[in-house]
């Protein structure tokens, strides 16, 4: 396993993600102050590659250099604002849903193979200990 090769692709995909963040915010100001501005950005960004943040950003720059700088700035702002955060979180974060998933895959396995042996052929089922 190349531990360095995850965490630039890591990297890379939560770059990618802030950048797909900071267009969001931006489209949202935008749709108050500049609805037309808006819609073209909402419309460059379903045609663009925005799963690739840096790709976007190029293409972004040539098409309109003003919102490219302002996604630029915004990612920033937004990454300044949340990696000191995140590796607290995200080890919280999967520890939980991994212990989550393993109660749920414990309580799937025991119901499969768990059987009634104080059940009567007729199906029902008497109390031990209290016999008459």
């Amino acid at each position: 396993m190349d531990l360095k090769q995850v965490a630039k692709d890591t990297s890379k995909t939560l770059i990618s993600y802030l950048t797909y963040q900071a267009v969001r915010i931006i489209m949202a100001q935008l749709s108050e102050t500049n609805p037309p501005l808006a819609y073209w950005l909402n419309n460059f960004s379903t045609k663009s590659k925005i799963q690739d943040g840096e790709a976007y950003l190029e293409e972004l720059l040539r098409e309109k250099q003003e919102l490219a700088l302002r996604v630029m700035t915004v990612r920033q702002h937004l990454a300044e604002e949340v990696t000191d955060f995140l590796p607290e979180m995200v080890r919280t974060g999967i520890q939980q849903a991994n212990m989550e998933h393993r109660r749920q895959h414990l309580e799937r396995i025991t119901q499969l193979t768990v059987s009634d042996p104080a059940a009567s052929p007729e199906g029902q089922t008497e109390p031990q200990g209290e016999s008459e």
